[in-house]
């Protein structure tokens, strides 16, 4: 039992640190992309090819100035960012890592909770975290904040139906709302879910991109129309927390779609049983993470390629194209079941 619980304390910080630690070279890898996009250098300065950039701009983010508005709900303004930050990392919590390791003839999950409703856990932690955005936005008594945070919360709730509905016909095929249950039929069986669910992953994937305020669906953060969007009196960790919730959830968004339609840690062609439980349990997570990094790249590709929508597209797409869509995977994947 002691054995088992500080295995879980110790899971629960390398993912914590690991988070931290990708959400910051997200950082440094936008800029990296955007500049091979435009065709110049990036961030060069800082380090060699500028790779000590994320720990400049955290120094920097560290030491600012923190201020306060004067007219803003002080309380409500400090724990808006907090939320955020909280919901995000909250996410990982039922993510399987990879396979159990064996640790003096134990077997340690590389799962932090394996509850039966993971996904429905996902959810509800991405429904919470859209309260961390429209109290902070409305906390600032700033009305470019808080029109930034009403688009926000009005196109969370829209795209989530879609979202949801995806799951739905996921589950339908899967039979669990486990997501170490989905990833082990999957490593199991002969073929991936995005095979049985291609619509689902591919509304799925949209509705990830609205949910983590990705271009095209950049519109809480309008600079154009709102000055600068949900964080504007912000300054210091306080817009750090923002800043990095965005691209945690990011991060998190790219293992669960991995875990429920690519396999999560399942590596292609590959003999688990054939090489150690440890070497299996390592391959595996190495798996995983470049399963992420490059659900990462592709949300920055799409974010350096394709031009924002208008608000009023945003909603018709939402409404009007992808839950329809949503629903007739729904009905499809009924009848063929």
């Amino acid at each position: 039992m002691t054995l088992l619980l500080l295995a879980k304390i110790i899971l629960v910080v390398v993912i914590f640190t690991i988070s931290l630690g990708i959400a910051a070279y997200s950082t440094y890898a936008e800029r990296k992309v955007a500049a091979w996009f435009q065709d110049r250098r990036g961030p060069s300065r800082a380090g060699p090819w500028g790779i000590l950039q994320p720990i400049a701009d955290g120094g920097k983010m560290f030491f600012k100035e923190d201020f306060i508005p004067s007219a803003s709900e002080k309380f409500l303004f400090i724990m808006g960012p907090g939320i955020a930050m909280l919901t995000a990392l909250m996410t990982s919590a039922v993510i399987p890592w990879g396979p159990d390791l064996i640790i003096a003839g134990q077997a340690i999950s590389l799962q932090v909770a394996d509850i039966d409703i993971g996904i429905l856990y996902v959810l509800g932690f991405v429904s919470i975290g859209v309260y961390g955005i429209m109290i902070g936005g409305w906390a600032s008594n700033n009305k470019f904040s808080l029109m930034s945070a009403l688009r926000a919360t009005s196109q969370a709730i829209s795209y989530e139906l879609a979202m949801g509905l995806a799951l739905i016909a996921l589950l339908m095929t899967t039979g669990s709302l486990s997501l170490k249950t989905i990833v082990e039929q999957q490593v199991a069986g002969n073929w991936w879910n995005i095979v049985y669910q291609p619509l689902g992953f591919l509304l799925f994937f949209i509705a990830a991109l609205a949910e983590c305020h990705r271009t095209p669906f950049d519109l809480p953060e309008a600079e154009d129309e709102l000055n600068f969007g949900y964080h504007q009196e912000y300054s210091s960790m306080k817009l750090g927390f923002y800043l990095f919730a965005e691209y945690i959830n990011m991060i998190m968004s790219s293992a669960i779609m991995a875990s429920m339609y690519f396999g999560g840690y399942d590596l292609p062609f590959f003999n688990e049983a054939s090489v150690a439980p440890n070497i299996a349990a390592l391959i595996g997570v190495g798996t995983l993470l470049i399963k992420i990094v490059l659900f990462i790249f592709l949300f920055m590709w799409i974010r350096w390629t394709i031009p924002r929508f208008r608000y009023d597209q945003l909603m018709n797409l939402g409404w009007k194209t992808m839950i329809p869509l949503a629903l007739f995977n729904l009905l499809l994947t009924g009848a063929v079941i």
